[in-house]
């Protein structure tokens, strides 16, 4: 059993999936009750920012699987991801017993962001930064639940990544690393599951298009969060609800096949 923290990075339709969510926190519930190991969640919340672009009326565009966010778009992504998407993440944790606290990546200096490119808008570019306000509420025993939206030198608001923010939140706290997701993990050209995935194999997909998109987004991520971190980093589904016991505890770190591992 694994006693580094563990980043766990919510996406896709868990989100908006009650009854995976209860299971989840649940879990999450029982193996606090017999391990003291941090568990930090990192989620994003694409479908409700393009339920509320679709009802203001907004274009979606997407360049590399990232959101072109204006900087009149802004107020109402951040109103999306850290407001409705944590609050109702932190409602179901708190239905399940846990105590919680719901965070930003500006919170104590957690995260340091940059607009990552004028063409993209208010898009910032993630990089660690002091984990001391976290490590403190970790000591409590609370979960935080860390939306992905952060804030520059200047002040500004930014929408970061959900995938890159969790690899910045691993790097901070020295954690281990799971995005979890809709997704079993990578898959190949058949539709199977690559258990464990290298560079080489990962650039031969991208450049046949098995790999594109918001997966895309995914591999890099999880390929520069096994090189900055020195560890193994996994994509997994949370499809399987009965298995995020051993999510937990880090036994898909040796071996069990729940999703694609990488190492850089």
């Amino acid at each position: 059993m694994s006693h580094l923290p563990l980043v766990i990075k919510l996406g896709g339709a868990v989100l908006s999936n009650q009854g995976v969510l209860e299971q989840l926190f649940s879990a999450i519930k029982d193996y606090q009750q017999h391990s003291s190991r941090p568990l930090v969640i990192v989620h994003g919340g694409g479908y409700l920012v393009d339920d509320l672009m679709n009802k203001l009326s907004f274009e979606t565009v997407k360049k590399q699987g990232l959101r072109v966010t204006p900087a009149e778009h802004i107020p109402y992504v951040t109103g999306a991801l850290a407001g409705t998407a944590n609050k109702l993440l932190q409602g179901v944790a708190i239905k399940s017993g846990l105590l919680t606290v719901g965070l930003g990546l500006a919170d104590g200096g957690l995260c340091q962001v940059e607009q990552l490119d004028p063409e993209l808008g208010s898009v910032g570019k993630v990089s660690p930064g002091n984990s001391d306000v976290l490590q403190q509420l970790l000591t409590t025993g609370v979960l935080p639940i860390i939306s992905s939206i952060g804030i520059d030198s200047q002040g500004e608001l930014m929408n970061v990544n959900a995938d890159q923010a969790a690899v910045a939140i691993a790097a901070t706290l020295d954690a281990e690393l799971v995005l979890l997701s809709d997704v079993q993990g990578v898959l190949d050209g058949n539709g199977e599951l690559i258990p464990s995935l290298s560079p080489n194999y990962a650039n031969e997909l991208i450049e046949s298009g098995v790999i594109s998109d918001g997966m895309l987004v995914k591999v890099k991520a999880a390929f520069e969060a096994s090189h900055a971190l020195g560890k193994p980093i996994k994509i997994a589904t949370w499809r399987y609800p009965e298995k995020l016991t051993a999510l937990f505890k880090g036994e898909q770190f040796q071996g069990e096949n729940i999703g694609t591992l990488f190492s850089a």
